[in-house]
């Protein structure tokens, strides 16, 4: 069975949305996720919707307990997982509003625990390949449903995760840009990686925001900012998710 879990939250909560919702609590050996789950259907597909930063956003990126997280999703029988989150353009040509469904990610973060592996048993090692990893079938569905609404979207970008909560200074944002990446967050990683490790395949959905620090022709990013144009086009991921959401049964299930 097709069940699809949800990270971000934002609008999925809603009645008209979520049919046949409840609310699940779960203690993982982990600890708690960051909310309890909702449970429901989307056009008659199992979907499971989790808060990241808590239903009213108490939770700093550092201390998201990831691996509750994930684990959740797998006790609850999860076999996709998208996500939405914030982030900042390090690219002129990624504007505010704009989609990017990621392909590749950069790990910033330093105080985060991202494995599920804390021994290993002896023959077993447990080293995950993450060459490429978000789901390409993933990725593909959202890309055709972007298309088919009309969205101004990228097809691909590589996103850098930072400790947070503060930004960047000019100088960082300026060296992740030669490193390669295109989005700058506080989120993705070590998320993605704990879904690899759960065998679960993962995309998210990056919605640009500001240009970070780099670009003197702009303001500094700032959370205010943040909130204004992630609020306004937050219909745009919505929408986007629930188009993809059929045609990840549709096409798995043939």
């Amino acid at each position: 069975m097709i069940k699809v879990g949800i990270i971000g939250g934002s609008g999925f909560e809603d009645p008209k949305i979520l049919k046949n919702a409840e609310s699940i609590e779960l203690e993982t050996p982990f600890g708690s996720p960051s909310s309890p789950i909702l449970s429901g259907t989307i056009n008659n597909i199992s979907v499971a919707v989790l808060s990241r930063h808590g239903r009213k956003h108490t939770i700093p990126p550092t201390q998201v307990n990831y691996r509750a997280n994930i684990f959740a999703f797998k006790e609850l029988g999860c076999t996709h997982i998208i996500t939405t989150t914030a982030c900042g353009s390090l690219r002129e040509e990624i504007g505010r509003g704009d989609l990017v469904i990621l392909d590749q990610f950069i790990d910033f973060t330093r105080h985060r625990i991202s494995t599920f592996h804390e021994a290993f048993k002896p023959g077993d090692l447990k080293h995950i390949p993450m060459s490429d990893p978000f789901s390409d079938d993933l990725r593909k569905w959202l890309i055709e449903s972007a298309e088919e609404l009309g969205l101004k979207f990228h097809r691909g970008g590589t996103v850098i995760t930072i400790e947070g909560p503060r930004f960047s200074t000019r100088a960082e944002s300026k060296m992740f840009r030669l490193w390669g990446a295109d989005v700058i967050n506080m989120s993705i990683a070590p998320e993605v990686i704990l879904a690899n490790e759960a065998e679960i395949p993962y995309a998210s959905v990056a919605l640009s925001t500001d240009y970070d620090s780099w670009n003197e022709k702009e303001e500094p990013v700032s959370w205010e900012e943040v909130l204004k144009v992630f609020n306004h086009n937050v219909e745009n991921v919505i929408h986007l998710i629930l188009k993809t959401i059929p045609k990840i049964k549709e096409k798995t299930t043939k």
